[in-house]
């Protein structure tokens, strides 16, 4: 059995009430996982190899049971994201629509943001940001993995994004750091780091997150505010305390129903793990009032590399451009000025100008469709070449030229061929 912490305990018997003791008996229950579909890549949980269940309130949601889904060359192809199956309810509150203008203040390590950039679906703008430069990694490579294509990574406080990004935003997600006590069931070092202090810090904290947030959004702009965590302070109070600064607020009903906040906000909602299969969570879907305003960032063409023109005419058949250097690095960007920001990723990663040659790179091999390259080399997922390839081991080929691996239908990585072998071109941080 778990050790609480007494006063949580206390806090939690006043909150529950009669359900206390159901809550409690849920920490002997198993953690219930999770994976939702990219469908940037995949629209049907039929092809996966792992037998799997849907959640109720999210359309590409489903539960599964055995370890093998992040192992699966299938993850590593981002055909989906294994993500709490709690976490998924708030993203679909956020409404989002493709061609919005979004935002993800506090993203890592990218679940939602994965989740919202299904959703744009290749139009619009995706801003994810999140302060801690190690976890700002982590995100970019879930944005990588995921093909997703209209995404800029930052790295950045709250208070840069709003002064770079005034009044930007169709919608906005706060999923604020908290002292996460949805996550009990979950993760022990929460446990031994939660104290009334730390509870109150991070509702603090919070509310400033938020108002950066205000900040950015612009008129009948959407924010969805969510934490996986119970406490009245960093949810409902917190709501309250942002309400009563910003009167042209206001809730709004959600789509799915679970269980009504506290403090008379029967709009904001509370996810328990002994009413639901998933963990602790908390969301409220604040409004703001106003005329609807659009949102363009200028953009301008800039004179092409050759090396990358010879590229995409010898080895797709695609008709790509880029628009914002880095060193020697070319990249898709939907917002081309971002100086002044601390930028992990600033778009699409096209490739790399070596020398005398481009180099394409991994992130537009997950981007791309296989058809939309010359050259394929396709795989089953049990064969011992893909295992070889994994591995990094050359393939036989009679290929001249980049191509693409493909396993049963969708991209994995890039290859080079000279007519003989096949150059492995799977990122090394990435082989098994």
């Amino acid at each position: 059995m778990i050790k609480l912490p007494e006063d949580f305990i206390a806090d939690m018997k006043t909150i529950l009430k009669d359900e206390y003791d159901e809550f409690l008996a849920s920490y002997d229950l198993p953690n219930y996982k999770g994976l939702r579909l990219n469908t940037l890549k995949i629209q049907d949980a039929s092809i996966l190899p792992f037998k799997t269940s849907k959640i109720p309130w999210c359309e590409t949601g489903y539960y599964y049971e055995e370890d093998g889904p992040g192992k699966h060359v299938y993850h590593d192809m981002g055909l989906y994201y294994i993500q709490e199956p709690s976490a998924m309810a708030v993203v679909e509150e956020l409404d989002v629509c493709p061609g919005e203008i979004c935002l993800d203040l506090c993203a890592a390590p990218g679940g939602k943001s994965t989740q919202i950039a299904a959703k744009l679906n290749g139009s619009g703008v995706l801003v994810s940001n999140e302060i801690i430069p190690s976890r700002a990694k982590i995100l970019s490579q879930n944005i990588e993995r995921m093909g997703i294509t209209n995404a800029v990574v930052t790295n950045e406080s709250p208070k840069n994004i709003a002064k770079f990004f005034p009044r930007k935003f169709d919608k906005i997600l706060v999923d604020a750091p908290c002292s996460g006590e949805g996550m009990f069931r979950k993760n022990e070092e929460a446990i031994n780091e939660w104290s009334e202090e730390n509870v109150q810090m991070c509702a603090d904290r919070q509310l400033e997150i938020l108002i950066e947030a205000e900040k950015c959004l612009k008129e009948n702009g959407r924010i969805v505010y969510s934490t996986c965590t119970f406490s009245i302070q960093e949810n409902e109070g917190l709501i309250k305390r942002f309400l009563d600064l910003y009167p042209s607020f206001h809730l709004i009903q959600p789509k799915h129903h679970f269980e009504n906040g506290l403090l008379g906000m029967d709009f904001a909602q509370r996810i328990y793990p002994h009413k639901v299969k998933g963990e602790g969570h908390f969301f409220a879907v604040l409004q703001r009032d106003g005329e609807e305003a659009e949102t363009t960032f200028k953009m301008k063409e800039i004179k092409q590399n050759t090396m990358f023109d010879n590229f995409i005419l010898e080895s797709t058949v695609v008709d790509l451009k880029y628009n914002v250097v880095f060193g020697d690095n070319l990249y898709l960007s939907p917002i081309q000025k971002l100086d002044g920001l601390r930028v992990e990723r600033p778009g699409l990663h096209l490739g790399e100008i070596k020398k005398n040659r481009f180099e394409p790179s991994h992130s537009l091999a997950l981007a791309l469709k296989p058809q939309d390259f010359k050259n394929k080399i396709e795989l089953k997922a049990d064969s011992k070449e893909l295992q070889a390839y994994l591995s990094g081991e050359t393939i036989e080929t009679d290929i001249v030229g980049w191509g693409v691996i493909v396993v049963d239908g969708h991209n994995l990585g890039l290859f080079k061929g000279d007519g003989r072998i096949a150059k492995n071109h799977y990122p090394k941080g990435l082989r098994k």
